[in-house]
């Protein structure tokens, strides 16, 4: 039971994506009917500039945490890594918006830096390495999900904090899977915020 209470809160905080009531209330849109479609915080730096991708990533990020610090309150490093992945689901298939989120970025950077420091040290590294060479974020996302456990691995991580990170990257990447296409096919665009 107490698992299961877990899931729902993490589920329902990961649910809260900032994205959608940002563009809704601030920019007077619906950032998934414009850009990419996606409800996440490239998407709202492409459509409404570098300050609304910011403050989507900053709150995406510190709903992860306080979903991952109240598992922890309740059971341990097990219901850590439990709300963690419960959060990066609720915040890909968000129940308060008919299931149409984000591709689980901005959570799994902030599961990164609650498995530590140097974890999220290591994939902000490689996701503006490889961003800022290639030009593609979706390539710097997908490059700094899969570091995620490696990152967590050589750090020492407890295993169900492994788990996570497993479960996060293979999340994140099926959830870039029209991206994925697109980098093979070389049809896969350039990002741009707006000015």
């Amino acid at each position: 039971m107490t698992y299961i209470i877990i899931v729902l809160i993490a589920y329902l905080l990961g649910s809260f994506c900032a994205s959608i009531p940002l563009s809704k209330h601030v920019y007077g849109g619906d950032v998934r009917e414009n850009g990419s479609g996606n409800a996440g915080a490239t998407n709202m730096a492409r459509v409404y500039g570098m300050k609304a991708g910011i403050a989507t990533f900053v709150l995406d990020a510190v709903k992860t945490a306080a979903a991952m610090l109240i598992g922890a309150a309740i059971a341990g490093e097990a219901g850590k890594a439990l709300a963690g992945a419960a959060c990066i689901v609720g915040h890909c298939w968000p129940v308060y918006f008919s299931f149409r989120g984000g591709k689980g970025v901005s959570v799994g950077a902030a599961i990164g830096l609650m498995t530590g420091l140097p974890v999220f040290a290591a994939i902000i590294a490689v996701f503006f390495a490889v961003s800022l060479s290639t030009h593609k974020v979706s390539l710097g996302s997908i490059s700094a999900a899969a570091s995620l456990p490696i990152a967590a691995w050589l750090t020492n991580a407890d295993t169900p904090m492994l788990l996570m990170c497993a479960f996060s990257v293979l999340l994140v990447i099926f959830m870039h899977r029209s991206n994925i296409r697109r980098l093979i096919s070389g049809t896969e665009g350039d990002f741009h915020a707006k000015k």
